[in-house]
């Protein structure tokens, strides 16, 4: 009896925020089509971001931990944790042995990727913003490949980059250069987002600004609004005392549908959402998180501020009248939005999460164009 065909493993691992779990799920669903078994490696924090993982997805949910938090004991017990979820995660590759390891960040990756290490399988790292995280930056070296998603990354001496962009899931990619319809005298969408759990400078200053937006904008403008669990009664019930039509949610699971909609953006500059902005392709307000490790979300908006798709403001310096003003310049200016729509899809990497799959069939010694044609005989 011929021996049952296996299909390849792809052993991805990412936790902690959105920023890290959202490429993962594109490239997730991307090697499902191409015919993959994949499974997500991660801890509880990352498993809140499963929602919209393809259900064929395995999960597992590793130990590790991080110097970040925490008292005094729980750094001691650091390492241990640590090295206990290498060994566990060894022993799950020993049952069944990846082809491909990829990490995408944060302190749930170390396990899966300390254990390729050791175990010497084909492994990556995707680091989503222009300055390498923590621990993307202890495995820079001991990878096979380092796939960067802002360019230029700052990557350590010796160590080389390949520009992927950052992949979108396929939520967003569903949506790429959607039409947009220029600000004018009929209603308009307005979506605010701070990163996966929203930010609480843009729940402090946005709807003051907008509230001082002359009433003939007013009356045509509604707000979906991003805010933290212990902001948004306050941020909704301003909206209400101004008479302003808004939508305000902790986590908006169809940020992609919104933003397809959206006239505007205002967002932090997080990488994924950089990228969903890119390439839906619409004008945005970025303000950089103030203390992103190494300044990196003002090195993601590069980008779009330098081909004139999008308005940086500092945190240093948002204000109720630096936002409003920002806020006027785009949304009364038809044909200045338009082109800041344009250049943002200039800008933008479509076939990021394609190029990553790429990769992925490289390390496992595939020829991707064999994989295309084999998921398409599978799936007939």
């Amino acid at each position: 009896m011929a021996e049952r065909f296996r299909p390849p493993l792809l052993v991805i691992a990412a936790g902690g925020t959105g920023g890290h779990m959202f490429p993962a799920q594109a490239l997730a669903e991307i090697m499902l089509r191409r015919g993959w078994r994949v499974k997500l490696s991660t801890d509880a924090r990352g498993a809140r971001y499963t929602g919209g993982f393809p259900h064929s997805i395995e999960i597992e949910q590793v130990s590790s931990a991080t110097f970040a938090r925490g008292g005094l004991l729980a750094k001691l017990g650091v390492p241990f944790r640590v090295a206990g979820g290498v060994l566990a995660t060894m022993m799950r590759f020993r049952r069944d042995r990846p082809d491909v390891v990829v990490g995408f960040g944060g302190y749930p990756s170390i396990p899966a990727l300390g254990a390729a290490w050791l175990m010497k399988l084909p492994r990556m790292i995707h680091e989503q913003n222009g300055v390498l995280g923590r621990v993307n930056e202890i495995f820079a070296s001991k990878v096979d490949v380092v796939a960067c998603g802002t360019w230029p990354t700052e990557l350590p001496e010796g160590v080389e980059g390949i520009h992927t962009g950052n992949p979108v899931r396929m939520a967003v990619s569903d949506r790429a250069g959607a039409g947009y319809i220029v600000p004018g005298d009929y209603p308009m969408a307005l979506l605010v987002i701070g990163g996966s759990q929203g930010a609480r400078v843009l729940s402090d200053i946005v709807p003051p600004a907008i509230a001082s937006l002359p009433m003939e904008l007013l009356r045509n403008l509604r707000v979906s609004h991003q805010a933290r669990d212990e902001d948004g009664a306050r941020v909704a019930a301003f909206y209400a005392e101004h008479g302003i039509s808004a939508d305000v949610q902790p986590f908006f699971t169809d940020i992609p549908a919104r933003a397809s909609e959206a006239q505007l953006v205002v967002s932090r500059s997080g990488a994924s959402s950089v990228a969903d902005i890119s390439v839906i392709g619409r004008p945005s307000i970025l303000v950089p998180y103030a203390v992103a490790a190494g300044d990196h979300q003002t090195v993601n908006a590069q980008a779009l501020v330098d081909a004139g798709a999008a308005i940086r403001i500092p945190e240093s310096r948002l204000t109720v009248e630096s936002m409003a003003e920002a806020l006027m310049a785009v949304l009364t200016n038809p044909e200045g939005a338009a082109q800041m729509a344009r250049a943002a899809l200039a800008v933008s990497k479509p076939q990021a999460a394609e190029h990553l799959a790429a990769l992925v069939d490289y390390l496992a010694g595939i020829d991707s164009q064999q994989q295309d044609q084999a998921a398409e005989d599978g799936q007939a």
